[in-house]
């Protein structure tokens, strides 16, 4: 065929075609006017598909345009977790840590570079320096959850019949080391700050109490008491969704802090009314008024200073106040009588306050009852699908720990008999029959089965450079595994993850120490023990174990390992590209194949990534290169050369091998 000819069917001048022919692979000379008509149709092929190439690249190209400049557009919307400290913060904000603190004491908040700021502040903080904020994807989904949850308890509270009056439930709330447990303490007297590590509560605790009043008689009042440290925020929420009545604990001693601010929030959430304790009143630095002038400050102004906000001055340690403080509780509950009704005779409803797994007795569940009675042998759903579990009520316990045979509304009572353990506000539900319910869950779990190999593939392709701190997390009881793992994972940065690769109830085991050996994992325990044989296993394996009672210094420790991983990042370097131009052999783990290098060049002990219509299909190792029969470790462009390919044996001819190496990269 004559080159004219050729490059009037290809639509372009005779000069740019013998221009192009070398770039195709076709060296016809420069003086050359004709080419033999096959090769001349497999110039047309090639020519068709660079242009298929080039288009493709072009399409890529604009996408990649139009995503940068709607990026731009939104560059500004800064996406925020519940929880975030002052540097992350500033590094979200791209922003000094200094230009931060100073916008935060601004706004009347003293917060160091590593406090804890809840999602309200930090959005302040970020909206007052310019940038718009959002929930990140993760809390809007667990917000929808908490607001499904809460339909469905009001949907089911709804049960009509006969109405009678229950105990009130209060929930005690405020800042950590304000004095909520020890305020209980005087309520109830009895001890339990002394068994609290570092006088801070580690878990929700439900109590009841029964009061002589002068004007309303003998009262039970249920208690709620909710951990104080920011890291059990999503805890101290779900406290607040069970409660009528609200106590806030301020110190007189201190100030109102962030998780004061956060308290209200919960309070204000949940539309509880409820009454402001000023604790300490018996520390020479007590300061009352100031406490009223600071509640005053965010609207929420006292009685005695015309406002509608019940202030009771009290001392946990001297019970100075206690009698007036549960006075002015059965006075608001009595303001609140038409609320505090429920059926004593329907199906009971309930929501799950604590949980965890005995070792004798498997799941064990703290449960606050609302509606109906719950009877030992009661079918028991709990939780929504698909995560949801059942079993039947086979013991009892009431907050003393005596066994009972039925608990009514307003009880927090604890029940064994589940057949998994539950979550930490999931509804508890009485059915009469099981059985279409066990059918729906062994369905699930089929399809669970099912899908798992595909997530793990997918999981195995992400976060190649992305480097992992893996922990073996273990403690005593569901709330505080929950919110721990939350914390640690918030502890991520953007080349450093925190990856739970276990968590568990239950003291650390050999099984724990092994699994830790083989996936290069921290073990931590909270509040478990380790006995001396797993001790002596781990030191054999060189294990990292280490074990906390308070989590503040859980969570520092952990910090610190992780800034430790961010001094170097893991990137991918592209070398080149082969393509496939034949299939010698294939074995169960391997392939030896043929082809040539059209971009770059390879060497050995590189990745290989297998592209296949413009997807990626599989990774690999190459592992050995051939040129000419005789090993070599670089082969260039244009080049032919045998590769052996370690991995998924699925390369075909005409497949694209994208080759690169991984590359630690030191970070400023």
């Amino acid at each position: 065929m004559n080159l004219t000819e050729l490059a009037r069917r290809l639509k372009i001048s005779t000069k740019e075609l013998k221009a192009k022919l070398p770039e195709l692979g076709f060296d016809i000379g420069p003086r050359a006017i004709q080419i033999p008509d096959k090769q001349a149709e497999k110039v047309i092929e090639k020519w068709k598909e660079m242009k298929r190439i080039e288009a493709l690249q072009k399409k890529i190209e604009s996408r990649k345009a139009a995503e940068k400049k709607e990026i731009k557009k939104e560059e500004q919307i800064i996406f925020l977790p519940a929880v975030i400290r002052v540097h992350q913060l500033a590094e979200k904000l791209n922003l000094p840590v200094t230009k931060v603190i100073s916008e935060l004491m601004k706004n009347g908040v003293m917060a160091t570079i590593n406090d804890n700021l809840d999602y309200e502040i930090a959005a302040i903080i970020a909206e007052n320096l310019g940038f718009k904020t959002k929930k990140a994807k993760g809390e809007l989904e667990e917000l929808a959850k908490a607001n499904r949850v809460k339909e469905k308890l009001k949907k089911l509270l709804q049960e009509k019949g006969k109405l009678s009056p229950r105990p009130p439930v209060v929930v005690v709330l405020g800042h950590v080391d304000h004095g909520k447990t020890s305020l209980l303490d005087a309520i109830r007297e009895t001890n339990i700050t002394s068994q609290e590590a570092g006088a801070i509560t580690q878990h929700i605790g439900a109590y009841q109490v029964d009061i002589e009043s002068k004007e309303y008689g003998k009262k039970t009042i249920t208690f709620i008491d909710t951990p104080g440290h920011e890291a059990f925020n999503e805890m101290r929420s779900r406290g607040g969704q069970v409660a009528d009545i609200a106590i806030l604990v301020i110190a007189a001693d201190d100030k109102i802090q962030p998780q004061t601010l956060e308290s209200i929030k919960v309070i204000q959430e949940e539309e509880l009314p409820f009454i402001v304790a000023i604790n300490k009143i018996d520390k020479p630095e007590a300061n009352v008024e100031e406490i009223k002038k600071e509640l005053a400050d965010i609207n929420l102004v006292p009685e005695d200073w015309g406002g509608k906000v019940i202030c009771v001055p009290v001392s946990a340690k001297t019970k100075e106040g206690i009698n007036n403080l549960l006075e002015m509780i059965l006075l608001v509950a009595n303001l609140e009588r038409e609320k505090l009704l429920a059926n004593f005779s329907c199906p009971a409803v309930g929501t799950i306050i604590e949980s965890h797994i005995d070792k004798g007795q498997g799941p064990v569940a703290t449960v606050l009852i609302h509606t109906g009675k719950l009877f030992l042998r009661d079918n028991i759903i709990v939780g929504e699908m698909p995560n949801a579990v059942y079993g039947k009520v086979k013991v009892l316990k009431n907050f003393l720990g005596k066994d009972i045979s039925e608990a009514s509304p307003g009880m927090p009572v604890q029940i064994i008999g589940l057949k998994a353990l539950p979550s930490v506000g999931d509804i508890l539900e009485v059915k009469k029959d099981l059985k279409e319910f066990k059918r729906k869950v062994k369905k699930i779990n089929l399809q669970k089965r099912y899908s798992s190999k595909i997530i793990k593939i997918k999981k195995s392709r992400e976060k190649e450079n992305v480097k992992s701190l893996n922990v073996i997390l273990k403690a005593d009881v569901f709330g505080s595994l929950e919110a721990i793992s939350t914390s640690l994972k918030n502890l991520s940065r953007s080349n450093v993850e925190v990856k739970i690769i276990k968590s568990a109830l239950g003291d650390i085991t050999e099984s724990d120490i092994r699994l830790a050996s083989t996936s290069h994992s921290i073990v931590i325990g909270f509040h478990v023990k380790m006995p001396s044989p797993i001790l002596k296993l781990a030191d054999e394996l060189k294990v990292e174990v280490y074990l906390y009672k308070v989590i503040y210094k859980l969570l520092e420790d952990v910090e610190k390992k992780v800034k430790d991983l961010i001094s170097k990042k893991i990137i991918e370097k592209f070398l080149g590209k082969v393509r496939v131009l034949a299939v010698f052999r294939k074995m169960s783990k391997e392939m030896i194949i043929g082809g040539k290098v059209i971009e770059g060049e390879i060497k050995v002990n590189s990745k290989i990534r297998v592209w296949r219509d413009d997807k990626p299909i599989a990774e690999g190792d190459l592992t050995q290169l051939q040129m000419n029969k005789q090993d070599v470790t670089i082969a260039k462009k244009d080049n032919e050369c045998g590769i052996k390919f370690e991995g998924q044996p699925i390369i075909r001819v005409n497949d694209i091998l994208e080759v690169y190496e991984l590359v630690e990269e030191k970070v400023d």
